[in-house]
């Protein structure tokens, strides 16, 4: 039952739970997403790999125009498929709030991938709170659908005040381990940021 639409069968508070579930399981990968391209001691393919490069008059996805590796811990390859590329994704690197100074070589672009200072760790941890905050405001929001959708269920005479109060407090639970899991990813990467 759970696979079908909402075209298919009238909403019920479960199907509003899973629908709630499914969305906050989503807005945490984002969140895992987004945090790669948070910049630790160790050199990741993620830390570059959606830097915006002009490419031919179009913003472009790194990712999307050259292959990105991490040969080692301390640097990032990034190989062109078009060499005429070259300078912009030097450019655009050296331009990202990453502190970068690529170096171009004719065929590939090395960039080291400098130690954190003290300094940079903290800064790095302060993003990371703002994203982290971002992270729990997506939970909380996709809370408050889930909480609208089953106060118009129970107006609607479609499920009693006592089915309400139940779904409400399975849905505060769902909200609680995932915000929880919000928290499990940030203290990992704060940990991983700091780590020297």
């Amino acid at each position: 039952m759970a696979n079908k639409n909402a075209s298919e069968s009238p909403e019920t508070p479960e199907s509003i739970l899973a629908e709630v579930d499914r969305k906050m399981d989503q807005s945490i990968e984002a969140l895992k997403r987004d945090l790669n391209t948070l910049r630790s001691g160790r050199a990741t393919p993620a830390l570059i790999e959606n830097i915006s490069i002009d490419y031919y008059g179009v913003a472009t996805p790194l990712k999307q125009i050259a292959s990105i590796s991490a040969p080692d811990a301390s640097a990032i390859l990034v190989q062109p498929w078009d060499k005429q590329a070259l300078r912009e994704i030097e450019k655009s690197l050296t331009k990202s709030d990453m502190g970068f100074n690529p170096s171009n070589d004719g065929n590939n672009i090395t960039v080291p991938i400098p130690p954190l200072n003290q300094e940079r760790r903290q800064e790095m941890v302060r993003m990371l709170k703002r994203k982290i905050e971002d992270g729990k405001i997506s939970i909380r929001n996709v809370r408050r659908d889930g909480l609208e959708g089953l106060r118009k269920m129970e107006k609607d005479k479609i499920i009693s005040q006592d089915e309400n109060r139940r779904a409400q407090d399975q849905l505060q639970k769902a909200t609680d381990s995932h915000t929880k899991a919000v928290d499990q990813v940030a203290t990992a990467k704060e940990t991983e940021i700091m780590q020297v």
